[in-house]
C-alpha cells in the first residue's frame, strides 16, 4: 500500500488521504530525449489505460522543438521543465514551502547537511538537489498530484528524495542500471532505497543489484517489469532490394559502454578476411571523433557510415535495411533497441552482461560473446553473414521472443497492476 501523504497543506492541495490514486508524476533528468524513448511511450500507453500521468523534467529536451517529432513536441509543450522556472520559479518553490511545511522544509534542509558528511562540493550539490525537489514539489500541489514516479536511480532521483522527504509525497523509481551502480554512495542509493515505497526493475539483474544493497526487509518493495516495444510498429519488412554488402546496425549513444570500437575491429577483421560487411552507427555522443578515426584506418572507405542521432519516426528505415543487429556492450541495462531489432526479425548479436541474456538465449533468439572478446565478436557476426538459414531461424526467433516476454503493451499493463497495488489506499 502506498504512503499517505504527511504534509499537503498549501492551499488548494490534496488534503483526502483514502482511495486509490489515478494521477502519477513521472520526473525525468531530460524529457523528451532519443535515448530514453521508452519513457514516452510509457507515458503514452499508462494515459491510454486511464491513468492520469503529469511529467516533469529538469532538464530541456535533447533537442530543438523543430527537430522533435510530433508526438514529442506535445509532451515537450506539457512538461514541467524545471530549469525553465530559473531563479525565480526557486525562490517562490522556497517561500511557499517554507509558508505551507515548515517541518517538511526543514526536514528537506536536515538531508542536505546530513548527506553531504561535511563534503562542501557535496553540500552546494545538495543544496541545488533540494531547491529541485521543492520546485518539483510545488508543481505538484499545483496539480493536485500526491505520488512522484522516477525514471533512473540517479541525479532525478535524488531530487525526487527531497521531495518525498519534505513534502511526504508517494515516492517510487524506475531502475535500470547499471549505472545507478556505480557509485552507490554518491548516488545515495541506500537512501532512496529505504525512502521509495516501491521500485520497478527492469531485469532480474537490476532486482539482484538493488537486493545486494538492501536489507531481506525492503526485497518485497522490488517488482521486476521489463521494457518493451510494440509489435505492431516494429515488425519484419519484406523488401526486394539486393545488396553486395552485408549491413550490420548498431543504434545507440557513442559512448564507451557501448563497445563500438570493438564492433568497428570486428568489420576490419571480417574484411581482411575477404568478407566485407558495412557497418551503419546510429546515434550521437562524446565517442564520434574517435570512432571516425578508428574506422578511418579501415581500407574500404564505406565500411563505417556514421549516420548520427535518428528520430523514431525515420529509425524503422535503418532496421529494415540491416542483415544483422549488433550491439557489443560492456556495460547496459536491458537494451530496447535490441528489442527493436528483433521484433522487426533482424538476427541480433550481443554481449553476456548484465540483463541481456534475459532477453537473448545464445543460440536461441539470437548470439552472444563475451564482452570485449573481439574474436568471438568477428566469429558470430562471420557466422551470420554465412548462413541464410541462420538468420532466418534467429531472426524468427527473436520476434517471437519480443512477443512472450518483451511486447509493449502487456508490460506496460503489468506496470499499471504494480501501480493499481502499491499508490494510495
Amino acid at each position: 500500500m502506498g504512503r499517505q501523504v504527511a504534509e499537503m497543506s498549501e492551499p488548494g492541495a490534496i488534503t483526502e488521504k483514502n482511495g486509490p490514486v489515478r494521477s502519477i508524476a513521472y520526473l525525468v533528468s531530460r524529457y523528451p530525449t532519443l535515448s530514453m524513448i521508452f519513457v514516452l511511450r510509457e507515458v503514452v500507453a499508462l494515459r491510454g489505460m486511464g491513468f492520469r500521468i503529469e511529467t516533469a523534467s529538469i532538464n530541456r529536451p535533447d533537442r530543438a522543438p523543430e527537430d522533435l517529432t510530433e508526438v514529442e513536441r506535445s509532451e515537450a509543450e506539457r512538461t514541467y521543465c524545471v530549469k525553465e522556472h530559473g531563479i525565480p520559479g526557486a525562490v517562490s518553490a522556497h517561500l511557499r514551502t517554507f509558508a505551507g511545511t515548515p517541518r517538511g522544509y526543514l526536514r528537506g534542509v536536515w538531508l542536505a547537511v546530513r548527506l553531504a558528511k561535511l563534503d562542501l562540493g557535496r553540500q552546494l550539490l545538495n543544496l541545488a538537489y533540494f531547491t529541485e525537489g521543492l520546485m518539483v514539489g510545488v508543481w505538484m500541489w499545483d496539480q493536485k498530484i500526491k505520488h512522484l514516479h522516477v525514471h533512473l536511480a540517479s541525479q532525478a532521483a535524488s531530487v525526487g528524495l527531497f521531495t518525498q522527504r519534505v513534502f511526504g509525497v508517494g515516492y517510487s523509481l524506475t531502475v535500470h542500471g547499471p549505472d545507478e551502480f556505480y557509485d552507490v554512495e554518491g548516488q545515495y542509493l541506500t537512501e532512496k532505497i529505504a525512502a521509495v515505497d516501491f521500485a520497478v526493475c527492469i531485469s532480474s539483474y537490476t532486482e539482484s543489484q538493488l537486493m545486494k544493497l538492501s536489507p531481506y526487509s525492503d526485497w518485497k518493495k522490488f517488482e521486476v517489469v521489463r521494457l518493451g516495444v510494440d509489435l505492431k510498429q516494429f515488425g519484419p519488412v519484406v523488401g526486394d532490394e539486393v545488396r553486395d554488402d552485408f549491413e550490420i546496425l548498431c543504434v545507440g549513444r557513442l559512448t564507451p559502454a557501448k563497445g563500438q570500437h570493438l564492433l568497428i575491429d570486428a568489420v576490419d577483421r571480417l574484411a581482411r578476411q575477404g568478407r566485407r560487411a558495412r557497418l551503419r552507427l546510429v546515434g550521437g555522443g562524446p565517442n564520434e571523433g574517435s570512432l571516425r578515426a578508428c574506422a578511418a584506418r579501415i581500407g574500404w572507405p564505406e565500411a563505417v557510415v556514421f549516420e548520427g542521432p535518428v528520430n523514431q519516426d525515420r529509425i524503422r528505415e535503418f532496421y529494415a535495411r540491416a542483415d544483422a543487429f549488433c550491439l557489443p556492450s560492456f556495460a547496459e541495462g536491458l537494451p530496447v533497441v535490441l528489442m527493436e531489432a528483433m521484433a522487426m526479425g533482424i538476427p541480433t548479436v550481443s554481449t553476456y552482461i548484465a540483463g541481456i541474456p534475459e532477453l537473448i538465449r545464445d543460440g536461441v533468439d539470437g548470439l552472444l560473446v563475451p564482452a570485449a572478446d573481439v574474436d568471438a565478436l568477428v566469429g558470430a557476426l562471420g557466422r551470420l553473414m554465412e548462413s541464410m538459414e541462420l538468420r532466418e531461424r534467429l531472426g524468427a526467433a527473436g520476434r517471437e521472443r519480443v512477443r512472450e516476454g518483451f511486447e509493449l503493451g502487456a508490460n506496460v499493463e503489468r506496470l499499471a497492476e504494480v501501480f493499481w497495488e502499491r499508490v494510495g489506499d
